[in-house]
């Protein structure tokens, strides 16, 4: 399910917050899944199918990849997998907090805030959702690493709003893009397909939140303003972007890590896959003018750019 923004492209008119915030609230209503109902979590996982697509791993391509025999390379997309959700377990957790954050000068009978608390709600099951499957991959429990992870503390305290958005347009739009080809690719495993599936569909009224407040807010910043998003974006950008893939998972498959970890970020194919999937978004944010300045550099480090 795609919503789509009413923002006017050529003026950049955004619709009126409320009116937004009652059209989310009525589609959350008709559409909000329950992953401990919808998703069948003791059936068998089959052996033979993959958990990312091939082409879509951090070593696709490789002579690594090449080595690997095909019951190693479904394993290592299992743990690749993993990794990602925990990635985005993590930031979810940060951003359910600035979420709270954000609403808690706002009016609590406002249609605005309780979209938010709709919205923290669904965070909240897609946390359960993630934890759930990785755990039922039987892999370690995969994170953005302890630097990144305290780093995270400073994200979700000193952001502001269009960092806030901004971030949460970067990683809701990066997962979406993946998840909109496993959602449908009969090749992987059946549990995977669904969890994109309820993802995709609950994440499009994220996107179009997210995305109509940061044109609402980003006009309101001055320079320094402006200067403070670009840069704390960027970081969280790179911060992210580097860390979609736990150095654990290569060890995990009975990998040289740091021979691995190497491979993979000389490899193009995964470069191909970091710019495939954020490539929608960085158009975006670029448009709005959020990619500029010396935080720019960060976003190229990362290689989406």
């Amino acid at each position: 399910m795609t919503i789509t923004s009413d923002v006017d492209a050529t003026t950049r008119r955004v619709p009126d917050r409320e009116d937004t915030a009652r059209r989310l609230l009525k589609t959350s209503a008709k559409h909000s899944y329950d992953p401990a109902v919808e998703i069948e979590w003791d059936a068998p996982l089959a052996p033979d199918r993959y958990y990312i697509a091939p082409h879509r791993s951090s070593l696709y391509g490789t002579a690594l990849w090449e080595q690997m025999s095909e019951a190693q390379r479904i394993e290592l997309t299992k743990h690749e997998l993993a990794s990602l959700y925990g990635i985005g377990i993590w930031f979810e957790t940060i951003l359910m907090q600035m979420l709270v954050r954000h609403l808690y000068d706002h009016p609590t009978s406002s249609a605005h805030a309780r979209y938010a608390w709709t919205e923290i709600a669904d965070e909240c099951r897609h946390s359960v959702m993630f934890s759930r499957a990785a755990e039922k991959f039987g892999g370690p429990d995969y994170g953005p690493g302890w630097v990144v992870h305290h780093l995270g503390r400073l994200l979700k305290t000193f952001s502001t709003g269009s960092v806030t958005f901004g971030a949460a347009i970067y990683v809701e739009e990066l997962l979406d893009a993946v998840q909109r080809e496993q959602m449908v690719d009969q090749s992987l495993q059946p549990i995977v397909q669904k969890v994109s599936w309820i993802h995709v569909v609950e994440e499009a009224r994220h996107i179009r939140y997210a995305r109509e407040e940061t044109f609402r807010q980003w006009p309101r910043l001055g320079w320094m303003g402006r200067a403070y998003s670009r840069f704390v974006l960027a970081m969280s950008v790179y911060f992210a972007t580097t860390r979609l893939i736990d150095p654990k998972v290569y060890a995990a498959v009975g990998l040289d890590v740091k021979e691995a970890v190497a491979a993979a970020a000389a490899n193009p194919h995964w470069h191909q896959t970091k710019q495939f999937a954020t490539g929608k978004v960085v158009k975006f944010l670029d448009e709005v003018g959020l990619i500029a300045g010396p935080g720019k550099l960060l976003w190229r480090r990362a290689g989406v750019l």
